[in-house]
């Protein structure tokens, strides 16, 4: 039966038993029965609604403290303790999606800004407050355009047209390369996603720059051989002096792109991440007798070359990768010592590492050139590296052979003081002579 039909049936009830007293005594008596039980039910519809108002007025609306009553109140509190407690459960199922959706983005490695229809800050996550330098307790409620004033992102947020990224360097942070986008979502909110490309758009520089260097190092010997190649095709009896001066210089353009080709040939192999280092038992004396000799060699005898071995420890290593670094080191202090000067080249162990070190007397380096001097093509002097005839490879050669025998380059050097290349191998890496011998 519905609660409706019971509460008529009640009345009908009242009503009955009022006019049996009626019948039995007088109307005076029925009447009084009659308003007593109304009063008493209109004092106790009083009380249940005072307590039911109580109840709203606390903080927390929660199911255990919702009063008992009888009769029809106490259907209607036991129907309101069940929409109490499933509106709980729905909010605690929301609260934990919302959190699970907040720790999803907070780990994501791109930033999230929510934004309402006039561009407020809503929410964000870590990395979006990273990149944008938003303190979300503070900024909560501002406009985006108060954190972000670069007027290239108010053009963005003004034309509407979120087709395509825009691509921000952002001025709180000078090396810092973000990549915004903005994506419409829901009833006039937007998503404001930023990521992180610095280290692409580094990439892209250096390839920028690489092929800017590459083609003006291969444009000038180049020009050097087609010019004498006309010069040639036009005389119709080329001098014997002519000829023999225009080869030599011909051949040695050639020889200068050649050795350009090979360096590049063997950065892109020590770049290559599946060619991995083929570790075998390096004699270092043995080899740097041999370097010694080339270094003589290549000097001429217009230095004063010195090699001081005080250990015969031995590496774990590539002998081709090693020998690779080690004369360019020496080559390239030959190259920029002057006439009469000295290059020393050292073997030692020291603090339990491997040292080999070259140090020269020669033109020196501005301090402020160091940082950069391993970079490919990174000159101090153009000029006399091309007249001596270096690639501009050899130290980013160097570098990338000791990254992959995890060796560390340490260069100290002053200008007109000479410079001191050191090579410092973790112990991991040294062989004790006596102990491979047996």
């Amino acid at each position: 039966m519905s609660g409706f039909w019971q509460r008529f049936s009640k009345i009908i009830q009242l009503t009955f038993i009022t006019l049996v007293l009626w019948a039995i005594f007088d109307v005076v008596a029925a009447l009084m029965f009659y308003s007593m039980v109304l009063l008493f039910l209109i004092i106790r519809h009083i009380r249940h609604r005072a307590a039911l108002d109580r109840w709203l007025q606390t903080s927390e609306l929660d199911a255990s403290t919702i009063p008992h009553g009888s009769g029809t109140w106490g259907d209607l509190f036991a129907s309101l303790a069940r929409f109490v407690r499933s509106h709980s459960q729905s909010q605690q199922r929301l609260s934990l999606a919302l959190q699970r959706m907040q720790n999803a983005t907070s780990a994501m490695p791109e930033g999230i800004v929510i934004l309402d229809e006039v561009n407020r800050i809503e929410w964000c996550n870590p990395m979006a407050a990273q990149h944008l330098g938003i303190v979300l307790a503070v900024d909560t409620g501002q406009q985006i355009t108060y954190l972000v004033r670069e007027l290239q992102f108010v053009d963005y947020l003004s034309t509407r047209d979120y087709s395509n990224p825009l691509v921000l360097k952002q001025s709180r942070h000078n090396k810092l390369i973000l990549s915004l986008q903005l994506v419409p979502y829901g009833v006039k909110q937007k998503l404001l996603i930023s990521r992180d490309i610095t280290r692409f758009e580094n990439i892209e520089t250096m390839r920028r720059d690489f092929i800017a260097n590459i083609s003006h190092e291969l444009r000038t010997p180049l020009t050097v051989i087609v010019g004498f190649l006309e010069i040639l095709s036009d005389e119709k009896k080329p001098k014997a002096e002519m000829y023999k001066q225009a080869l030599a210089l011909m051949s040695e353009q050639a020889m200068r792109m050649q050795r350009l080709i090979e360096d590049l040939l063997i950065l892109s192999r020590l770049e290559s991440a599946q060619h991995l280092v083929s570790d075998k038992c390096v004699d270092v004396v043995q080899m740097l007798n041999a370097i010694y000799h080339e270094a003589k060699s290549l000097s001429g005898g217009r230095h004063q070359i010195k090699l001081n071995l005080t250990s015969d420890a031995q590496l774990s290593g590539s002998q081709d990768e090693l020998r690779s670094a080690f004369s360019n080191l020496v080559s390239n202090a030959i190259r920029y010592t002057p006439d009469g000067g000295e290059v020393t080249i050292n073997w030692a162990i020291q603090n339990g590492q491997g040292l080999f070190s070259v140090q020269d007397s020669g033109i020196g380096i501005d301090p402020k050139h160091i940082p950069r001097l391993t970079e490919r093509f990174y000159r101090v002097d153009s000029s006399r590296s091309r007249e001596t005839g270096g690639t501009g490879l050899g130290l980013a050669i160097v570098k990338h052979v000791l990254n992959r025998h995890q060796a560390q380059l340490q260069i100290e050097s002053k200008a007109g003081k000479g410079s001191r290349f050191e090579v410092w191998f973790p112990g991991k890496r040294l062989i004790n002579k006596s102990s491979s011998a047996l």
